[in-house]
């Protein structure tokens, strides 16, 4: 986080940034700054007129590091994205296009691309701009742009068209047509949001902003009457002749007052709250969706791939009657060994599991393997004994073993044609194996919850989230896989229009809908939801609808999405809230400095330095030492504002009591204890 080169350039730009056309964009530094340049002219025109104040030197001179630490958080926060965004720029190196034009191919630069161009990536290309596959197949390494070494299948005319340039053709031929222009591509944006460049403030921060600036008016006009008070008092308290509070007094008070602590902070926290999700490889096009995010309460999602593993898994050897399960395991496991498909592996795997079954010596001169092939929709095995005889073991769909069957003069039990009709209420898939002329049992096929699933989601009910499950499984099986999951509702059967008709529903009953997909088919209901996320490997269709796209693919992410919103709302809460807190510390160390005098009499302290209950030594350390804390709490609450609030999964109500004892309590703890010991090492 503060690594030697980050820190130096941070520092550098927080210089930089004392430009008035940055520090207009923060109204509370603002102030502070044309605090500190006030006071710094005061005390320019007093050393030339011979009066030159070591008091009020120190005071500009911490004005002065007050708005430079604020400027170098978010410098800090700044650097740490722009140090991913050189890595991406690397990756964006000068490509070569062949470009189909008017029945011909020509060989042209890829900045010389435009959306609608159509170019040819053969094995070994890097593809040289943003498109969609319009026509053939091929593997792509995507690991420029996700990190993941394993290349992934990019087709056309699927939800895996989408390509993004800068990464790189690693088999075979594809056709491309360009869907952006240049300037515009995935790693343009990647660039432009990581470096905060297109950064725009959120409704919340918008919001947060004008609270912070009518407090900052508040004091300011509090303190432009303080003067007018505390001449009064002066000339109530019969010394007419006291001197009244020095500007710089003034401006050490306004600034120590005014929320200096979460203005500095504000836009680091949302500068590292993109920079934390995009560490999570997820790409956000926008602040205001992460903070959507934070305040999301319904999350749909897809069963396949998300709730459950996507592929069909055995779970269970029901054998025919007088048939052995471990025999049915054993033939089950052989004529799944030429099965490549998930389902076959899975057989062999849960045979070996149930009975030790281990894959047999089958030599390829006395056995012949049957593959499994959508034609056929079964697999199996002929082996010969040394006899002649020949074992036909076979595994597959009812339909097809039956035929199977019947094709060898055996007949299909009544009860296993009850089983298979059993397990198909259910929502599972069965599928039988015979060998020669008998049936032998079914294996039940199940689509598996994934591990740990129904936990996150429960820890989701807790943060107040409802979470309904999509599936285009009929009621039955919906219902059997969300019970089982633990989602508090689910929609059966479902097609685009109904998951939109969804969205609207519940946005229209006050909630905020977040969704992920990964078609053509989801991008409505993408652009609808508050969060929608696309898959990276998804159709372009559906990248460009979402605001959010995560390049791993990986459907769970948007639970991770969820938890790093609501740490982005928790740690800029915690810390506002700390901020107006320690304002309070502050007020007592100040007001009761400045007011000793009054009403003094002919003693040192008037009745009025009762209220100096932190028994600070003199006003000028007193007043000193608020505004070197006002200074340094600043740069001690960068981490925190970089790194986040640890994010649990509670309620909101118990989040905002947790933040109330701790940062509340807190705030108004830390500041008296830090100004003591500040007080104290000034006199020392």
């Amino acid at each position: 986080m503060f690594s030697w080169m980050l820190v130096s350039k941070a520092m550098a730009q927080a210089f930089q940034k004392l430009n008035p056309v940055s520090l207009v964009k923060n109204p509370v530094i603002l102030i502070v700054g044309i605090g500190a340049l006030m006071t710094t002219l005061i005390v320019l025109i007093n050393g030339f007129e011979g009066q030159f104040s070591i008091f009020n030197f120190q005071i500009a001179i911490w004005l002065w590091f007050t708005v430079l630490f604020a400027n170098f958080s978010e410098a800090i926060a700044e650097g740490r994205g722009k140090a991913q965004a050189e890595s991406l720029r690397k990756n964006k190196t000068e490509t070569i296009a062949v470009r189909l034009f008017k029945g011909k191919t020509e060989v042209i630069r890829a900045t010389e691309l435009k959306k609608g161009d159509t170019v040819i990536c053969e094995a070994g290309t890097v593809i040289p701009a943003d498109g969609e596959v319009i026509e053939g197949i091929a593997t792509v390494d995507e690991s420029a742009i996700t990190g993941e070494s394993a290349p992934v299948v990019r087709e056309s005319g699927g939800d895996r068209s989408a390509v993004t340039g800068g990464t790189k053709v690693i088999s075979d031929r594809v056709v491309i047509r360009i869907t952006s222009e240049q300037g515009d591509t995935f790693i343009d944006r990647m660039i432009a949001l990581v470096e905060g460049a297109k950064r725009q403030k959120t409704p919340n921060e918008i919001a947060l902003t004008i609270l912070l600036s009518g407090l900052t008016i508040i004091f300011l006009l509090a303190i432009i009457t303080l003067p007018a008070f505390f001449q009064y008092s002066l000339n109530a308290s019969g010394n007419p002749g006291g001197k009244n509070l020095p500007l710089p007094v003034l401006i050490a008070l306004l600034v120590c007052l005014i929320p200096t602590t979460i203005g500095g902070l504000l836009s680091a926290i949302g500068i590292s709250g993109m920079d934390r999700l995009l560490r999570k490889n997820v790409i956000a096009t926008s602040g205001k969706a992460i903070e959507a995010a934070g305040d999301v309460d319904v999350l749909l999602l897809d069963k396949t791939g998300t709730i459950t593993l996507g592929n069909r898994m055995a779970t269970e050897f029901l054998p025919a009657r007088g048939v052995s399960r471990e025999l049915l395991a054993e033939a089950a496991q052989l004529s799944s060994l030429a099965d490549e498909t998930p389902e076959g592996r899975s057989v062999v795997i849960l045979a070996k599991e149930l009975f030790n079954l281990r894959a047999r010596d089958i030599h390829e001169d006395n056995s012949t393997f049957i593959p499994f092939t959508a034609q056929s929709r079964m697999s199996g095995v002929d082996i010969r004994d040394r006899k002649g005889n020949i074992r036909h073991i076979r595994k597959g769909s009812a339909d097809a073993i039956k035929k199977f069957i019947q094709n060898n003069d055996g007949f299909f039990p009544k009860e296993v044609s009850e089983t298979i009709v059993n397990l198909a209420r259910q929502g599972a898939t069965p599928l039988v194996v015979a060998e020669n002329d008998q049936v032998l049992g079914v294996i039940h096929l199940k689509d598996i919850v994934k591990g740990g699933i129904r936990q996150r989601f429960a820890q989701l009910r807790t943060m107040g989230i409802r979470t309904i499950m999509i599936t285009g499984d009929n009621p039955l099986t919906a219902a059997a896989i969300a019970a089982e999951a633990g989602v508090d509702d689910f929609l059966a059967e479902a097609m685009p229009e109904h998951k939109l008709e969804r969205i609207r529903l519940e946005q229209a009953n006050g909630h905020l809908v977040g969704m992920i997909g990964d078609g053509t088919n989801d991008a409505p209901a993408l652009a609808q939801a508050d969060v929608g996320i696309a898959m990276n490997t998804g159709t372009q269709a559906a990248r460009e609808a979402s605001n959010m796209v995560d390049l791993d693919s990986n459907p769970t992410k948007l639970i991770e999405v969820v938890e790093t919103g609501k740490q982005l709302l928790m740690t800029r809460g915690a810390l506002t809230t700390f901020s107006i807190a320690n304002d309070v510390a502050k007020y007592f160390a100040i007001i009761p400095a400045i007011a000793t005098a009054l009403y003094a009499g002919t003693s040192t302290k008037g009745p009025l330095s009762a209220l100096n209950i932190m028994n600070l030594a003199t006003p000028q350390s007193a007043i000193l030492s608020a505004v070197i804390f006002n200074a340094l709490i600043i740069i001690m609450l960068i981490p925190l504002a970089m790194k986040g609030v640890k994010y649990r999964p509670l309620h909101a109500n118990t989040v905002l009591m947790r933040n109330l004892l701790v940062y509340g309590l807190g705030g108004l703890i830390v500041p008296f204890i830090g100004i003591k010991l500040i007080d104290l090492l000034l006199n020392f």
